[in-house]
This record gives C-alpha cells, sequence and structure tokens, in this order.
C-alpha cells in the first residue's frame, strides 16, 4: 500500500492487491504537484502522515487508515481494501447523520445515501423523474462532513452508499486501478477547488458557447441549415451556433456512421455554407461518434490503419450488430487510433468547423470479449476494465486535435460520457435523451448541480426534452426554454418530428422565448464571469441551496431550485397549469427579478414563499446587495462588446457594503488567463447612514493584465440602484456634482446625469467612465 499527499488537503491511497493490474491514474490532472511538504510519525501501533493540516493514521494490525482535519476525526476506513479473484474494493465507515452526494448522472434526489448503485456509463433512453444508472456515472461522493472520496479506478463496478450496511461505504469494481483519492475543505466550495486542484480546471469555453445553439436530430441540408438561421435572425432570436446531427455524413440514419465526411449530396458546399454562417456570427459543430460500421466509406482505411478495438485474441477487429448497422469501434486509447480520428478533426477544423460533439461514448455498446490497446501505459486491457473512461479519452483527444488544428481558438467539445476529471479537457456533457416530457424536465436541476459539485460546471440539459412526444406541449416546452436561460448551456434539441428551435413554433411561444433568450445575452457579463470563477476555483455556476447554510442538512433535499452564482435564486416551473409555486428564501433580502416586490426573510432558517407565475414568468428572485452586470441586446458573440456597461445594485440596508466582478477578454483565446490578456473590473459599494439619510459610495476600478483584441478603451456606464429610499440631495461623480434630472426626458438627454424614479424607487446614474478608478458618491 502507498499513502502519498498529492495536496495540503488530499492523499492518495493505492494498493498493489494479488488481483490488482497496474492501471494509470485517469482521474489526476498528469501536471500535478506533488511536492506537498509533510511529517512522518511511527508508534508502535501506528504510522501517521500529516500535512499542514490533514493527517492520515495507518493502523499496523488491523491496517484500517483514519483521517483527520485539524486534529478532529473526518472519515475512517471499515475494513479498507478488500479483493476476491473477481471483485476489489474498498470500505468506509458512515456515521449516523452523514449525507452523501454524487455517483454522476442520476435521479434519485440529492442525498444518494441509501442507494446501491452501478458504475457503468450506459444511455437512459427517454428518462424522467427516476433513474439509477445514465450516460455519466462518477465513482465518487462528497460527504456533508465536508470530505471527497474519487475512487480513481475506471473499471465496470458498484458503489453502495450505505444500502446493504447502513453504516457502511463500499466501492467494488472487477478489477482496474485500486485507488482513491481523500479530500478534504473548510466549506463546499473550498472542498470543490481542492478536488479540481488535483483532478484539474475546466479551461474556459468561448464566449459563444454561452449563447443560444441551434440543434436537431437533424439537419438534413446545406439549404434547411442555412434556412434555420435565416429563420433565427429574421425572427430577432439571438443564436451563436448550429449543430449538426448525423445527416451531414449520410441520407438515413443506419449505414452510414463512420464516413466522418460530408454527403456532397445533401451538403455540396460545405465550406461555403460554413463561411456563410460565420459571415451571420454563427459556428458549426458538427457530431461525430466513436463507431465505423463495416458499410461505411472509411471501413477499410479504419482496418488497415489499425483503428478499431480488436476480439479478446488480439488478433482481428471485434465486429458487431449495432442499431446503426454491422460495426467497430475506434480504439481511442491506441496511438494509431488517436492520429487517425485526430487527422479527421484536424480536416474539419480546416474547413471551419468550430465544434466537436461526440455522441454515444460510453461507449453505448461495448462487448466485453473486447481488447483495448492502452499505448501510452503499454497496456492491453479488457472493455469492462476501461469502460468508464473511453469518453474521457475520447474528449482528450478531441480537445487536443482542436487545439492543434487551431491553436489561437478555444475549443468546444460536447460529450454524452466521460470520468472524474474529463472537466479539464474542456467536456461539456448534456443529461442525455431525456423524455420530452414534464418528468423530463423534473429532474434537470438536480442532474446539472450533482455533476457540478465535481467539477462538471456545464452540465446541460437538451431544452424542451429529446425523446418521444407525439404533439408540441407549448406550455413545456416554454417553461423548459425559461429555465435553461439559467443553465449553463443554452441548447435547444429533439427529434425534428416536433421542432425543437422556437423559430418554428407560434408567435406567442417566439415571443416569450425570444425575450428569455435575450436576457441571457444581455447576461453574458454575468455568466462569462462565472465561468472564469469555475476555471479558476471549480466554483459551480448553478449552486445547490445548501450552500447558504452549511449546517442545516436539510437544505441538502433542495433538488428543484438553486442559485444562479451568487446573486440568483431560481426556481423552475415543472408543474403543468399552475398559477403559484412555493419557492425557499433563506434569510435575508430578495427581490422579485421581474416585478421588483421585495421579500424580506427574518427567519433564522428561512421560509417558504408563494411565488404567484403565469406563462411570461419563471420564479427569478435577486439577493440583496447584489451587483449584476448586463451588456446591450445582441445578436450573438460576434456583436458583444462590454463598451456599455449596466450595473444593477439592489440596496439592501443590511448590506451595506457589497462588491462584484466582470471578468473581460476576447473571448476566443485558449490562454487568455494565463498570458495576462484579460481584464478584471470591479464595482464596490458602501453604504452609510447620515443623520437618518442614506449615504452611498460606489467605487469603479479596473484591474488591466494585459491588452486584448477589442478591449474598449472606454466605456458608457448606467447604474441602477433599485430600493433607493428618496430623491438624492446630490450626487458627485470623482468630486463633482452631477445633474438629477426632474423628468426622465429632460435625463435621456444629458450624457453623464441621474434620475430618481419615485415610483419604482429606482435610482439611474449614467456616465462616460474612462476606465481609470472612479468614486460615485450618493449623499
Amino acid at each position: 500500500m502507498t499513502i502519498k499527499p498529492i495536496h495540503e488537503m488530499a492523499v492518495e491511497v493505492m494498493v498493489d492487491g494479488q488481483y490488482s493490474r497496474n492501471f494509470p491514474s485517469f482521474a489526476l490532472t498528469p501536471d500535478l504537484n506533488r511536492d506537498v511538504p509533510f511529517k512522518f510519525i511511527e508508534s508502535e501501533q501506528t504510522l501517521t502522515l500529516s500535512t499542514k493540516r490533514l493527517s492520515v493514521s495507518f493502523d499496523k494490525s488491523s491496517t484500517q487508515i483514519s483521517y483527520h482535519k485539524d486534529g478532529e476525526p473526518l472519515t475512517r476506513e471499515e475494513a479498507g481494501y478488500f479483493e476476491q479473484a473477481t471483485l476489489q474494493g474498498f470500505r468506509f465507515v458512515l456515521s449516523p447523520e452523514e449525507r452523501l452526494l454524487g455517483t454522476g448522472q442520476r435521479v434519485l434526489g440529492m442525498d444518494r445515501r441509501g442507494h446501491r448503485l452501478p458504475l457503468y456509463n450506459r444511455a437512459h433512453y427517454g428518462y424522467g423523474t427516476h433513474s439509477e444508472q445514465m450516460n455519466y456515472s462518477l465513482p465518487a461522493i462528497m460527504s456533508s462532513k465536508k470530505y471527497m472520496i474519487l475512487f480513481d479506478n475506471s473499471a465496470k463496478g458498484a458503489i453502495d452508499l450505505g444500502k446493504s450496511e447502513s453504516d457502511v461505504l463500499q466501492f467494488e469494481a472487477i478489477g482496474g486501478r485500486q485507488s482513491y483519492l481523500l479530500i478534504a475543505g473548510d466549506s463546499y466550495p473550498e472542498l470543490i477547488n481542492h478536488y479540481v486542484d488535483v483532478t484539474g480546471k475546466q479551461p474556459m469555453p468561448p464566449r459563444w458557447a454561452l449563447g443560444n445553439h441551434a440543434s436537431r436530430f437533424g439537419y438534413k441540408s446545406q439549404q434547411q441549415v442555412i434556412d434555420t438561421i435565416n429563420k433565427y435572425q429574421e425572427a430577432s432570436i439571438p443564436v451563436d451556433a448550429i449543430i449538426l446531427d448525423l445527416y451531414w455524413f449520410g441520407k438515413e440514419v443506419q449505414g452510414h456512421m463512420g464516413n466522418l465526411a460530408w454527403d456532397k449530396d445533401a451538403f455540396p458546399e460545405p465550406e461555403k455554407m460554413i463561411r456563410t454562417l460565420k459571415d451571420k456570427g454563427v459556428k458549426t459543430t458538427l457530431i461525430t461518434e466513436p463507431f465505423v460500421l463495416t458499410s461505411s466509406k472509411r471501413w477499410d482505411e479504419a482496418v488497415e490503419n489499425d483503428v478499431l478495438a480488436k476480439n479478446i485474441a488480439g488478433t482481428d477487429v471485434r465486429i458487431f450488430d449495432f442499431f446503426f448497422g454491422e460495426t467497430g469501434l475506434i480504439d481511442v486509447f491506441h496511438k494509431p487510433a488517436q492520429d487517425w480520428f485526430g487527422a479527421i478533426y484536424k480536416e474539419l477544423s480546416e474547413q471551419g468547423v468550430a465544434g466537436v460533439w461526440g455522441d454515444l461514448g460510453e461507449p453505448e455498446v461495448h462487448p466485453a470479449d473486447m481488447q483495448h490497446q492502452l499505448s501510452d501505459w503499454q497496456i492491453t486491457a479488457s472493455s469492462d476494465e476501461i469502460h468508464n473512461v473511453f469518453g474521457h479519452e475520447w474528449a482528450k483527444l478531441a480537445y487536443q486535435s482542436s487545439l492543434q488544428a487551431n491553436p489561437d481558438q478555444r475549443p468546444f467539445i460536447l460529450m454524452r460520457a466521460g470520468f472524474a476529471g474529463s472537466q479539464r479537457y474542456g467536456l461539456i456533457p448534456w443529461t442525455g435523451d431525456v423524455s420530452r416530457s414534464w418528468d423530463g424536465l423534473k429532474p434537470q436541476p438536480e442532474l446539472t448541480m450533482q455533476m457540478g459539485l465535481f467539477g462538471l460546471a456545464y452540465t446541460h440539459s437538451d431544452l424542451g426534452g429529446f425523446a418521444g412526444g407525439e404533439q408540441f406541449d407549448k406550455e413545456m416546452y416554454i417553461r423548459w426554454l425559461q429555465y435553461g436561460v439559467f443553465q449553463p448551456i443554452y441548447r435547444p434539441h429533439a427529434q425534428d418530428a416536433i421542432a425543437p428551435e422556437p423559430v418554428f413554433h407560434d408567435q406567442e411561444t417566439q415571443s416569450i422565448t425570444r425575450e428569455y433568450i435575450k436576457l441571457r445575452y444581455r447576461l453574458m457579463p454575468y455568466n462569462y464571469t462565472l465561468a472564469y470563477l469555475n476555471s479558476q476555483q471549480g466554483l459551480p455556476m448553478m449552486r445547490p441551496m445548501f450552500f447558504e447554510d452549511e449546517s442545516d442538512l436539510s437544505l441538502i433535499d433542495y433538488k428543484d431550485q438553486y442559485l444562479w452564482g451568487d446573486a440568483f435564486l431560481v426556481k423552475p416551473v415543472t408543474e403543468e397549469g399552475v398559477k403559484k409555486v412555493n419557492v425557499y428564501l433563506p434569510q435575508g433580502q430578495w427581490t422579485d427579478f421581474w416585478t421588483g416586490e421585495k421579500y424580506q426573510v427574518t427567519e433564522e432558517n428561512g421560509k417558504v414563499v408563494e411565488y404567484p407565475v403565469n406563462l411570461t414568468k419563471l420564479p427569478v428572485l435577486v439577493r440583496g446587495g447584489s451587483i449584476i452586470p448586463t451588456v446591450r441586446d445582441h445578436q450573438n458573440a460576434s456583436e458583444y462588446s462590454s463598451q456599455s456597461l449596466r450595473f444593477d445594485l439592489y440596496f439592501d440596508p443590511s448590506k451595506l457594503v457589497t462588491e462584484t466582478l466582470v471578468y473581460e477578454d476576447d473571448g476566443i483565446s485558449p490562454n487568455s488567463v494565463e498570458k495576462g490578456e484579460y481584464e478584471l473590473i470591479k464595482v464596490k459599494s458602501t453604504g452609510a447612514d447620515n443623520k437618518g439619510q442614506a449615504v452611498m459610495t460606489l467605487a469603479f476600478n479596473r484591474e488591466v493584465k494585459g491588452a486584448y483584441s477589442g478591449i474598449p478603451n472606454q466605456r458608457e456606464l448606467s447604474t441602477v440602484i433599485h430600493h433607493w429610499p428618496s430623491r438624492p440631495k446630490d450626487i458627485k461623480i470623482n468630486g463633482q456634482s452631477i445633474a438629477i434630472a426632474v423628468t426622465k426626458s429632460d435625463f435621456d438627454l444629458e450624457a453623464t446625469a441621474a434620475f430618481y424614479n419615485f415610483n419604482t424607487k429606482q435610482l439611474i446614474i449614467k456616465t462616460n467612465w474612462q476606465n481609470t478608478a472612479s468614486e460615485i458618491i450618493i449623499n
């Protein structure tokens, strides 16, 4: 057994058992700094290894390991490592009150304790309100005691979270690397930060990835693609990308998978099409799959180049039947296959393709009697031993190929399956082939929140639902697309019997969804800053309610509402025909984003309020003291500019000091942060009470790390202060008093001025900002 500190708050435990094999770690980031200071003490009974705050004690007689943080017990092994001829794993003790999250995509509720779950990536077509096995399993748990255990094993297995034995957590697998990581933290965000420190941080996506993606199964011709984007632009609905499903390489669903080249009958001039879309500010993303059919145009080429996984003897390609036809599977672990597949991605990139969609990458069909050649480690492994990292290695291949082809552009990698640590390859997962129904909508926040706890912050759903649905459910569709504004990726996608794109529906549907999509685009600086924070700290964009009060374990049960960043509280409407929904509000001030109505929650444990809804209104509230950055309406990322910035400050007398951060760069360069080609805009409000009169100072600062393309030389600022109690006596900008307009029309004529709206209690201040330290004092 080997115990290694890999972080001040994380250790790796690895066992070389009788039946174990020397598999590599797929979870740990390859560039991990293992030079962690530690102390080692040996006594008669124990061996103890300690970092500054975390200690690991090994009992010589029982061989059990226990963990302490700051001298306090954290967790301990029960029997520790166990092995049989066909099963190996680890056992840990669970305390009675402990709650457990994690294990990947499942629909079970947030607390997964009491379940025994398979660890084997497998699609669940048409799932709804319950699923125990889905596309993306994770051999990892997060405890309410603020530790994580990640079992760094790619093999087929199971995790028992106190179901068989109520006080035991058991991981088991048929083979693979017998290793786990124990990670600790003082808070949930800090715990996640430590987790991504050792498994890798998600790189910043391109800004356009946070926009609207047109997508369906699927666009069947070049003209249909162009016509669809024209419909978006004619309807004034912002759109940044279009995603082509498998018809780009074949006329029918079956028989063509593996062609991986344009069907020139349906797409006669693909490069011209891509250029036309690019001129409209729209990127092109293509689906690819890891299967090459014997009927495809590349079958002979794939066989000759040693691209496909072998039979159990390792002598011939393992051919098997699949829904799409007789097929082989690309061995993404094998160097010849990586070179071959990578060359195809490079060719597509050279044609102008901006994004890669990897589908069926569990793999959906993966015969047990198949061999894979792990070239980098000179190992041959069965499919069951490395099944769960197939998508992980595929994402790595696609990511690296994209960067090699376009070193100045951030990759966009959409994948259905992966492993712990896949986020470091820019993987953007989605929640699979969800039912196109209310039952399909209900579990989506739970799925995204669970994955976000383990660094996979861009997990999202096919908006509107994918599978089934014989008739268009207008209300359900609108509710799903409203929710999508506050999920990481905005991508309506479905089987095309019913159009997934809003532009093909009635005017009311278009009108409602248009306003929500435009809101998504106005919020781009807020959302883009969430992406920046995720890339630096692993902080999820969608955050569970238990982040609010980590001592209140009951908040873990909230699976259907969440925080979008720190400012917004969102409750999706997931029931048909409702006129009101119950929303839990934590203690403090909350403002209805749409009406400005203020909720003051004085109860220490928060309270549940009835929130009125109609078809146009999604429950969205803003935390008191929040400062929210927005920009003007724009059609896509090519038109994006932060030259005109608006800050909405929700004044809260109990929070007199608040601040926000806005991250800005060129939106496309892969190493903007590393190269220092970005800026940070910081806004801080400081309030006081001057003899019964509210006084506020707003400080605007800009930290330019380095120039980037499109950086504004100056900015037009609009600051809107909500709930401001009265018309100010005086407003000074950098010591100079400015005009306070009596009417809104007078205010509109002024370049630098203020206006107080007595009806809405909003104070609006406009000014030209020269990007230097500035101060607004309101008295």
